[in-house]
């Protein structure tokens, strides 16, 4: 058997690749940053910087999460994101093959519910009956001319279709509308958690997990698309770009999702995302 083309140490061509974070970290030596610095700048904590300088991915939560906070650094740092997430890919068993967002869930999301009563409409037809009969009865009762006939005798007398006193019933008070965060929630199943995710004002990168931890969906979002995501009973979302997002739970729009290269996880059940 023929070695003469291994190196004289034995180790392969692999061994000597530098490691994700011993790259990253010469990339930030070599820019002029600190640890604190980076930190700062891309909103992840300190103790995971530093570990994932040293190759320590457990503080992340999951390889979802490492393969977001390697990206965001590798760009605060000047590096390539994509050759680092693609050997932390071949380091960690490969990249999970993502589910396709299904279009039941959009379908589910507009479609009402028909076991919902559609109270709006019942009301306004009661509104509608209740002003129509108080029209009706204050024209029949204003529709006397007070006009007199004459008896046999000649003497006007009053005509008896005169009405002695019409008093005119009051019009109902209107119902109380409903609260607007209830409309808006109104408008998508109430049995699950509904998250759409749209990009304003840039792309972003995002992640979307179950209630069992399984991914939904993972990737880049360019600017001006959209996704849509439904669970049973919790969806877990990472964004890149946080300031980028314009983000609807449930029907309502959530305000302040986070700041321009900001790195923010959320985490939404069913109901109204204001009252937690």
């Amino acid at each position: 058997m023929s070695i003469g083309n291994l190196p004289e140490d034995g180790n392969s061509p692999e061994d000597d690749r530098v490691s994700i974070g011993r790259a990253l970290q010469q990339a930030r030596i070599s820019a002029g940053l600190t640890v604190d610095e980076v930190s700062s700048s891309t909103r992840v904590r300190t103790p995971i910087v530093r570990g994932i300088e040293q190759d320590d991915f457990s503080r992340c939560g999951g390889d979802v999460y490492a393969r977001g906070h390697i990206r965001v650094l590798a760009r605060a740092v000047g590096c390539d994101p994509e050759s680092l997430i693609a050997q932390f890919d071949a380091e960690h068993g490969g990249r999970p093959t993502p589910t396709a967002p299904a279009p039941l869930f959009e379908a589910e999301r507009i479609r009402p519910d028909p076991r919902r009563p559609n109270w709006t409409a019942a009301m306004v037809a009661a509104i509608v009956a209740v002003v129509g009969f108080v029209g009706f009865t204050l024209f029949r009762g204003g529709s006397g001319d007070g006009s007199t006939v004459a008896d046999d005798t000649g003497s006007p007398k009053p005509s008896a279709s005169a009405p002695t006193n019409s008093a005119a019933p009051s019009k109902p008070a209107a119902p109380n509308k409903p609260d607007p965060s209830d409309s808006a929630i109104a408008g998508v199943p109430a049995d699950k958690v509904t998250v759409k995710l749209t990009a304003e004002d840039g792309q972003s990168w995002i992640s979307a997990q179950d209630h069992n931890g399984r991914l939904i969906e993972e990737g880049v979002l360019r600017e001006g698309d959209s996704k849509t995501f439904s669970d049973s009973r919790r969806i877990d979302l990472v964004l890149g770009n946080a300031g980028a997002i314009k983000l609807f739970v449930n029907g309502k729009e959530v305000k302040n999702v986070g700041t321009s290269g900001a790195v923010q996880r959320l985490s939404y059940t069913k109901g109204d995302p204001e009252a937690g």
